[in-house]
């Protein structure tokens, strides 16, 4: 399941044990629609494995902004709070999965 995040709770949010997946998006932008039902898919595939979260980046420009957010979609990974990596623009879900396992493992 994805959750919502904001500006007020993001940084209280990508504090876990559990890699949390963000994306950064906005409901004017193709590719983020087009992206939105892989990441619901992933977020139920890895359940209990990773967080998934979604920051509207009109709604909320603080978090985009520190972390440097260019263009969206864009999925950052963070674990305890610290980025682990990101990626910038739609990903088919094979890499997406790919890149995920990569650092579950």
């Amino acid at each position: 399941m994805t959750t919502e995040t904001n500006d007020a709770t993001f940084a209280n949010d990508i504090q876990s044990n559990l890699p949390v997946l963000v994306d950064f998006w906005a409901p004017w932008c193709g590719p983020c629609r087009q992206l939105s039902p892989i990441i619901d898919q992933i977020a139920q595939e890895f359940a209990g494995k990773i967080l998934v979260l979604k920051c509207n980046v009109d709604d909320n420009p603080e978090a985009p902004s520190k972390y440097s957010v260019r263009g969206i979609p864009a999925l950052m990974l963070f674990k305890n709070g610290n980025l682990l990596d990101s990626k910038v623009g739609s990903v088919p879900k094979s890499a997406l999965i790919e890149w995920l396992n990569k650092h579950i493992a």
